[in-house]
């Protein structure tokens, strides 16, 4: 480029000295023919420029070509990465087709695991009152029975009472078998909810866009190692800093409610439900709303707790202990009846541990409802499978945990949820009810219990 310039400037000033040149000539020299050939010395200075351009044209040339080259190479490397992921995206694509096919096995494994557990558990509910009509009937034989060997000592027992009571033991037998295995599918119902949430969450972490999918190209590819889903996988969660208690949370600023977790001392790390009021956390043990959940449990289950913390759930007596034994905490209960009036009261307690049968002591504190559970008297809480000695069996004829005295009472939250309320005195007592000493009996809607320490300062 440089020897076009300077071609472009030589062949000017040749021109400019031929003319000059010429006059001078034709100025000194009388008129003479001009000669039609050019002087040597300007032939010479016109092929050594020509002769630099053509050096200069074929350096061009040869540098053009070499930075076409270059973006020859740089279009291969493009098109072949082009190519590449279009082959893993038509992978990824076969990859999400067959996680759609098997979360839709999952989901219709998890339907069938559901109708099969709804079925046990119909079924359950049934031979519990079977279970109880013949103990009834047992019982006043066995009073019969009694009344004739006091009168009759040398009579020996009925065949039919020992046959009966040979009957109800089997149905006993029968009733913990069909406890285990509801238990054993609602363990394998709750793992396939979280494999079926933990494939949604893959789905959507690596889904592509349809645009996108359609805009590329489709040709196999040999298959490659990718990525696994960690069904199983959980977060770990770190032990240092954990709050003790709801309470903790809400005075380090956080004011949504909802699930965190907590250790109280010595305690594992559990997740609770956090419920903000105006001025602070109460830690949420149990919630009633819509008869989602079977409360009918075993002693196992009430210990150690069951359902869902964002829906209907007991936390478990071992949580609540693990809790309320670091302070004094205050006890709250929420009622709603089938008008939609709202009720509360507050008590003042103590839970005792297991060794105790996590026995409750209650002073009440306030409240806009009649209280309707015995104060300043041990409560000890008990279920249809773990009865304390000294005790009657309130839960045979009632339903559900609770935390009963020496006389039942038609008091328990945790008993059946009737929709929406109960005709019959038997449904009444066997359903959730919370009865005053005025004998008004308020049959619930929905329920919660709240603790919260009386120090919440102290709690940090």
């Amino acid at each position: 480029m440089h020897t076009i310039k300077l071609f472009l400037f030589i062949i000017p000033l040749v021109i400019s000295s031929k003319i000059d040149q010429d006059y001078s000539s034709y100025d000194s020299m009388s008129p003479e023919p001009k000669s039609r050939f050019a002087m040597l010395d300007d032939v010479k200075i016109l092929a050594n420029g020509l002769l630099q351009l053509g050096h200069g044209l074929k350096d061009f040339v040869h540098k053009t070509k070499g930075q076409i080259n270059d973006i020859f190479q740089k279009l291969n490397i493009f098109d072949q990465s082009f190519y590449d992921l279009s082959l893993q995206t038509n992978e990824i694509k076969e990859e999400e087709k067959e996680l759609r096919r098997t979360t839709f096995k999952l989901q219709v494994k998890n339907e069938e695991v559901k109708n099969m557990s709804l079925e046990l558990n119909s079924k359950l509910e049934s031979l519990l009152e079977e279970k109880i009509l013949l103990q009834q009937k047992v019982r006043y034989l066995e009073k019969q029975l009694t009344n004739l060997i006091k009168n009759q000592p040398e009579i020996q027992e009925h065949p039919e009472v020992t046959s009966l009571k040979t009957f109800v033991e089997q149905q006993d037998n029968s009733i913990k078998d069909l406890l285990q295995t509801v238990e054993e599918q609602y363990r394998q119902l709750n793992q396939q909810h979280s494999q079926i949430k933990e494939i949604e969450n893959q789905l959507r972490r690596t889904g592509i866009q349809e645009s996108t999918e359609n805009s590329l190209s489709s040709k196999p590819r040999a298959p490659r190692t990718t990525l696994f889903l960690h069904l199983n996988e959980t977060n770990n969660v770190e032990h240092d800093n954990i709050p003790a208690n709801c309470t903790t949370i809400y005075n380090r600023g956080e004011r949504t409610s909802g699930i965190y977790s907590i250790r109280p001392s010595n305690s594992q790390v559990f997740n609770v439900y956090c419920d903000v009021k105006s001025d602070s956390s109460w830690t949420l043990i149990q919630h009633r709303i819509d008869g989602s959940q079977n409360f009918n449990k075993t002693w196992e289950n009430y210990r150690y707790g069951f359902g869902r913390l964002d829906g209907e759930f007991w936390l478990g007596l071992e949580k609540i202990y693990s809790i309320v034994k670091q302070s004094n905490y205050i006890l709250r209960i929420e009622l709603e009846d089938w008008n939609n009036n709202k009720h509360y009261i507050e008590y003042s307690f103590h839970l005792g541990s297991h060794e105790t049968n996590y026995t409750l002591h209650l002073v009440e504190i306030s409240g806009n409802v009649p209280n309707a559970l015995p104060e300043h008297k041990d409560l000890v809480f008990s279920t249809w499978d773990h009865m304390a000695k000294g005790h009657v069996n309130c839960p045979e004829s009632y339903s559900g945990g609770w935390w009963w005295h020496n006389v039942c009472g038609e008091n328990n939250l945790n008993g059946k949820y009737n929709k929406p309320r109960a005709k019959t005195k038997p449904e009444r007592i066997r359903g959730i009810c919370w009865k005053s000493p005025n004998g008004r009996l308020y049959s619930v809607k929905s329920t919660k219990m709240l603790i919260h320490p009386t120090d919440s300062e102290g709690s940090e």
